[in-house]
């Protein structure tokens, strides 16, 4: 859990990796990462016109905002009051094509196939990279390493993060599902049969699964998965995951 914790911080970016095993020192590792943010921008500038830039930066620029929310729903308005879903298309686009950011879509059946159930209008965002995140967020290694109270809030947001960037690494298509009412599951995607899978995200012990169990009863899923700070385990048909187990989760 402790080289977990590490991983957030440091991320999977080659350039903050090398970094981080030749200096041991975040601070070099922070600079590496503000580094590469600072590329990102220069290539939007490079690539799209003056105009489009000044739109794919504000989108860019709002999405660890969208993450700090309670709901991570994107809402344009985080980008500018009054901007509209037609004006952030392209950009959105532009920046997901570009692997600079990963995108949730929300289904509203649990059924297969599921993007047949997509509502392409409600998603989230993640940024493809927690190392990128904690910099572009100005978050400080050891905040993340000891996980004060005062950042439980947050750490839910970089946790579901670091599990959408390793469930899209290792080759999944994930969406999110949500009901009419109160209750969201993290993550859903489909197995190599085919099944239609729930994933739950904690971000620590604490394993208590409204949503997950509401699904499981209106679906009937063949197992469900738990990722969160508890060891490798199968029980009441949940497998769970650690944290730090994510890369053993392949299609």
């Amino acid at each position: 859990m402790d080289l977990y914790k590490t991983y957030l911080v440091v991320g999977g970016m080659p350039r903050a990796v090398t970094e981080y095993i030749e200096t041991k020192d975040f601070d070099f590792v922070m600079v590496a990462q503000k580094t590469l943010n600072d590329s990102y921008i220069a290539d939007m500038a490079k690539y799209a016109t003056p105009h489009e830039t000044t739109k794919i930066m504000a989108a860019w620029t709002s999405v660890p905002a969208q993450l700090a929310k309670e709901n991570h729903k994107f809402q344009y308005k985080i980008i500018k009051s009054g901007a509209r879903a037609y004006d952030y298309e392209i950009p959105l686009d532009w920046l997901k094509a570009a692997g600079i950011i990963n995108k949730c879509i929300r289904i509203h059946e649990g059924k297969m196939p599921l993007s047949a159930y997509a509502d392409n209008g409600s998603f989230k965002l993640y940024m493809a990279d927690t190392g990128l995140l904690c910099s572009k967020f100005d978050i400080r290694a050891n905040i993340v390493l000891d996980s004060p109270v005062s950042f439980h809030g947050f750490k839910g947001a970089l946790t579901e993060n670091y599990v959408m960037q390793a469930l899209v690494t290792n080759g999944f298509a994930p969406y999110y599902w949500s009901s009419p009412g109160k209750a969201e599951l993290d993550f859903v995607f489909q197995d190599r049969q085919g099944n239609v899978i729930p994933l739950e995200v904690k971000s620590a012990e604490n394993v208590k699964a409204k949503s997950l169990k509401l699904f499981m009863s209106l679906y009937r899923p063949p197992y469900s998965i738990r990722v969160s700070g508890k060891n490798f385990g199968f029980e009441n048909n949940i497998k769970s995951i650690p944290l730090y187990g994510m890369f053993c989760l392949t299609p």
